[in-house]
């Protein structure tokens, strides 16, 4: 017998008790899809859902599902490079309920990156949310990605990091996409180290394909969005499907799943509510 596998759970209960309880420690997930398909709500849900039981932690069962190998993250860190923590919660405050927004704020620790982002930029440092005296956000040298980097090696040892997102920095004119997938392939190498779950949010097709292929290839799964429509019909339903992981894929296809329909709700967060399997 091998030894056992340390699991941290997403928070989607229904899609940890298929993946055997949540993602290896020391993953870095990319979490793609089109405009509101559903990774943004995945990387919420998580983060509040985990928040909720390292509070509460008698309810784990009820809120993670039976995983006997899960181990929650020492602590969950959110990024963002041009979002506010104030936006993050707003957004939370209108489409979950009050113990979601309740647990996110008081647990999750908050980091933006905005100053260092809109560095040598012509957006106002009053509309960032600083000194209003000058055009450019910061003196400082250090970019993004140095800032970033510095950041995740205090930080991420045994964390859940939620970096939302990677588009804004694949669509930066001050970021070269060479040194950001060269960041990403050294994430993806330390992290086994760190022992935690990286979480990165991507919308699709903003990157020219060989490009996002190049980070897709940077990463050790791969969790892909999108919307499709019923036939003879202007509903849409959203799925979710395992690009990449080499550690679940085997186990899925074993199962002969294809991919999870997923819904989000006020009350659950995001949530699987079908599997749909290869016939």
């Amino acid at each position: 017998m091998g030894a056992s596998v340390k699991r941290i759970p997403s928070g989607v209960a229904d899609f940890d008790s298929i993946i055997k309880g949540g993602f290896p420690a020391g993953s870095v997930v990319l979490l793609i899809g089109g405009v509101g398909a559903g990774q943004v709500e995945f990387a919420l849900t998580s983060a509040s859902k985990l928040s909720m039981v390292k509070e509460r932690p008698q309810s784990a069962a009820f809120m993670l599902g039976p995983g006997k190998d899960a181990t929650l993250p020492d602590k969950i860190c959110y990024i963002t490079f041009s979002r506010s923590r104030d936006e993050v919660l707003q957004e939370i405050q209108y489409s979950f309920n009050k113990e979601f927004y309740g647990a996110f704020k008081r647990v999750v620790q908050f980091k933006d990156f905005s100053d260092a982002y809109f560095r040598n930029t012509l957006v106002p440092r009053s509309w960032t949310g600083r000194e209003p005296d000058t055009l450019f956000s910061s003196s400082s040298s250090e970019n993004v990605l140095e800032s970033l980097v510095d950041y995740l090696d205090e930080n991420a040892p045994g964390s859940m990091v939620i970096i939302d997102s990677l588009t804004d920095l694949v669509v930066s004119a001050n970021i070269d996409i060479a040194d950001l997938v060269a960041v990403l392939r050294g994430m993806q190498r330390v992290s086994k180290r760190w022992g935690g779950v990286i979480y990165l949010v991507l919308t699709d097709n903003v990157l020219e394909q060989r490009k996002q292929n190049m980070i897709m290839d940077s990463v050790d799964g791969a969790l892909v969005f999108e919307w499709s429509r019923y036939a003879n019909s202007s509903k849409r339903q959203r799925y979710m499907y395992v690009e990449k992981f080499i550690s679940i894929l085997p186990h899925l296809n074993k199962e002969r799943i294809a991919r999870f329909a997923t819904t989000v709700s006020a009350l659950s967060g995001l949530v699987v509510i079908d599997t749909e399997r290869i016939t």
